[in-house]
């Protein structure tokens, strides 16, 4: 199934950094920004959390939650959440099935070694629980700026 603007989000039921489960369906109502990140802690990850974090008021204003997955555990997400004081939940997925249905699971190289991974990766849900907008391979600044721009638009 192929995610499309307009088309339902994929539901899912992962754990959380506080060892609680969040489902995406309990957020109906609310604008969801579901972002995909590669790893805890790495300069990127840590830049593009950062902004979310930072940008708490305008997301309040929009009525929108952040949701950070990774295929990090949980006691990886909540050292990591700690360590720069975020403000929303980081989503375990560890066998990557989230991603996969998201379409953001794939091969990729770093110094001409080739493995798989997580594209950084942002999806704006609407209230309705529909996909508002994508960013698939985008920029951790730019992934910040654009979500934002979409929940407060």
């Amino acid at each position: 199934m192929a995610i499309i603007i307009g088309g339902k989000a994929p539901e899912f039921s992962l754990s959380c950094d506080d060892g609680s489960v969040v489902e995406l369906s309990s957020f109906r109502g609310r604008q969801v920004i579901l972002y995909f990140y590669p790893k805890d802690d790495t300069p990127g990850c840590t830049t593009q959390a950062c902004g979310f974090r930072d940008a708490k008021p305008q997301l309040a204003a929009a009525d929108a939650v952040v949701l950070g997955v990774s295929p990090d555990g949980v006691a990886s997400h909540a050292k990591f959440k700690l360590e720069q004081k975020l403000n929303f939940n980081l989503l375990c997925d560890l066998d990557h099935a989230v991603a996969e249905k998201y379409g953001v699971w794939g091969e990729k190289s770093m110094y001409g070694k080739k493995y798989m991974g997580i594209t950084r990766s942002h999806f704006v849900i609407d209230a309705a629980g529909n996909i508002a907008d994508m960013q698939v391979g985008v920029k951790p600044e730019a992934s910040v700026e654009m979500a934002i721009a979409s929940v407060s638009a």
